[in-house]
């Protein structure tokens, strides 16, 4: 069985003073796979136009955004249908262009501190690739509790750590770093995440994905405690969120900003697979 998933997501950034000039970079196009097929998907514009689009290092697909000169608002509408396998949190291979190796270097969000190098030393003793994953995604969830409004996006792996409390993003961050401090190339991972009854998300979600030598790229969700199943769709990846950010940009002008989010994540009917 395969299921279908509907997506629609607008970000709106409102100024109450004039733009003189704007560009924002967007992630927003899933990544079409074998487990994850685009049946549909367009992004639209509403007070701005698409100036170029191309694919990052991270095989993301990639959009400049340039903003109306004078606009008050732009909106960002990013819609479509994706069809899903569950294929166990495997990704398989490294794709895009970026080396493997690159996967091993800390970022800004993911420097090594007291906090991530415990994390660490408590699971490398353990012979299993895939078993030392998952007890490092358990220790991660145990420390640093789930709780919304108590971070932000320029929090660090450490902050999170020290603070004891964070979201999705922090724990994606987290179990990146520990997992480059236990010699595997661990990334980031943005995305959308169907809930079980619930369409309407405040969100879009993140996780992680550490690669096991035989077995390539394999998802890990801190924040669910599971691996990815055919309800998490695949959207962008890098080395941090930096890398992988949905909506990021800088603007010239007056008046002070304000973004509001709107996702729906909802499901359409499920397909049997042909039995060949």
């Amino acid at each position: 069985m395969t299921r279908r998933l509907d997506i629609r997501h607008v970000t709106t950034y409102r100024w109450d003073g004039p733009t003189t000039y704007g560009l924002q970079q967007l992630r927003l196009t899933p990544k079409d796979r074998p487990d994850q097929k685009i049946l549909s998907w367009d992004t639209s514009i509403e007070g701005g136009r698409v100036e170029v689009a191309f694919d990052d290092a991270n095989a993301n697909r990639t959009q400049l955004v340039s903003i109306n000169p004078g606009a008050g608002e732009i909106r960002i509408i990013a819609e479509g249908r994706v069809e899903m396998s569950d294929a166990g949190g495997v990704i398989g291979k490294q794709g895009g262009f970026m080396p493997l190796w690159m996967f091993l270097r800390p970022t800004d969000r993911t420097r090594r501190g007291s906090g991530t190098l415990a994390f660490a030393r408590e699971v490398r003793e353990m012979s299993d690739d895939l078993g030392q994953l998952h007890r490092l995604s358990e220790v991660i969830r145990d420390a640093v509790t789930y709780a919304t409004g108590t971070t932000d996006v320029d929090m660090t792996a450490e902050e999170a750590i020290d603070a004891g409390t964070g979201v999705c993003q922090d724990h994606a961050h987290i179990f990146v770093t520990c997992a480059r401090l236990l010699d595997r190339p661990a990334r980031y991972v943005s995305g959308y995440l169907r809930m079980d009854g619930q369409d309407t998300q405040s969100a879009t979600h993140a996780w992680a994905e550490a690669y096991v030598d035989g077995i390539g790229w394999v998802g890990f969700d801190v924040s669910n405690g599971i691996s990815p199943d055919d309800r998490y769709v695949r959207v962008a990846t890098g080395r941090d969120y930096a890398e992988a950010a949905p909506v990021t940009g800088v603007r010239q002008g007056d008046g002070i900003e304000a973004m509001d989010v709107e996702l729906v994540v909802s499901e359409g009917q499920a397909q049997q697979q042909s039995q060949q």
